[in-house]
């Protein structure tokens, strides 16, 4: 089926809207901001405090959270607003979003535009994006109870569904465009398998990531290539630190922050050699036909690719150096971004290869 131009533009414009949600949510994390709002109300939490008693209200419920109690207590309600702004852009901008999606689509719908192919694509998304509002929730409660935070493998999950929806909004995208290549007729299996390994990787260093983040691991260790003078620390090989406790108290130990560092660099490092690998494989597939068309599209991917895998690797390394007492908002976000747009770059590659013309 031929889809409309405004279906297209309806979905890139999707598209756009949950990359500015991941990056929004980046800021929300990094500014502690995401347990300054502590009820969930779909409806009646639509708009912010306009009065004097009602941010009053708002800031003494979030006064009886532990991370006030534990880290913030004595914040000023100026203070106070600034992280409500950041947790309600947030929440504000997925309503935004869930508008913009409904509507045009209860319209190409009544009209036919839309056809079984897509429904199902744009159902996964709708499902994803649920799972992602659920989990979200989820998270926050998490930073309500007991620790003055959200907990750390929870907020990777968050983190990993929205990559999701992303992905599978993206997918959509792509297929709706219906983009005409030819790929050259040549055994494409050992190039198919590579990408689905580097997708694979980068899955893990993005769920590595969000860990990271959420137990603010680089601040304990802001030195590269080193991790404080060494570049494996000892306490991994501490078989007493190999416990249950210490990987659910994480915020009470240094062997935690210390694993998941190491593990996070290590993957960056298998990633870049994966992703090289990879580039090169693009540019040897070029290489082997002659359509033209084709040659310059896989040649700006391979470029495409190399430059973001380069971009992630100094952003991560400025992000922590930079993390000294804290982890940098904007380093941290740019970073958490990259990622995203490497994610992308892999998305269209497996499209493509899965095109069959």
């Amino acid at each position: 089926m031929k889809y409309s131009n405004k279906v297209i533009v309806w979905l890139f414009i999707g598209l756009v809207m949950v990359f500015i949600q991941v990056f929004v949510g980046g800021i929300t994390r990094l500014t502690e901001s995401g347990l300054s709002i502590t009820k969930w109300e779909v409806v009646s939490g639509t708009l912010p405090p306009f009065t004097d008693l009602g941010w009053e209200n708002e800031f003494n419920l979030y006064k009886e959270t532990p991370q006030y109690k534990e880290i913030n207590e004595g914040m000023s309600l100026e203070d106070f607003k600034f992280i409500y702004f950041w947790e309600y852009i947030h929440r504000f901008w997925a309503r935004i979003m869930g508008f913009v999606f409904i509507i045009p689509f209860l319209w190409f719908f009544a009209r036919g535009y839309l056809d079984k192919a897509i429904l199902i694509k744009l159902g996964w998304v709708v499902l994803l994006a649920l799972l992602a509002a659920t989990f979200g929730w989820i998270m926050v409660a998490s930073g309500l109870i007991e620790r003055p935070w959200v907990n750390a493998y929870k907020l990777s999950l968050h983190l990993c569904i929205a990559f999701a929806v992303y992905a599978m909004l993206l997918w959509t995208y792509l297929f709706a465009r219906e983009e005409n290549i030819t790929l050259p007729n040549i055994d494409l299996a050992g190039f198919r398998r590579l990408v689905y390994v580097f997708l694979g990787v980068l899955i893990f260093q993005i769920f590595m990531g969000g860990v990271i983040s959420g137990m603010k691991a680089a601040v304990v260790y802001p030195t590269w290539p080193d991790m404080n003078g060494v570049y494996l620390p000892g306490i991994i090989f501490d078989i007493k630190q190999w416990n249950a406790d210490n990987f659910n108290n994480y915020d009470k130990n240094l062997f935690m922050p210390a694993l998941v560092h190491f593990i996070h660099r290590s993957t960056a490092y298998i990633l870049f050699v994966i992703g090289l690998f990879l580039v090169f494989r693009i540019f040897s597939i070029i290489n082997s036909q002659v359509d033209k068309q084709l040659y310059v599209k896989f040649r700006l991917l391979g470029i495409i690719i190399f430059l973001m895998l380069c971009m992630q690797v100094i952003l991560g390394i400025i992000t922590v150096i930079s993390s000294k007492g804290e982890i940098p908002v904007s380093w941290g976000v740019l970073h958490q971004a990259g990622g995203l747009l490497l994610l992308t770059t892999v998305v269209y590659t497996i499209f493509v290869l899965k095109i069959k013309k």
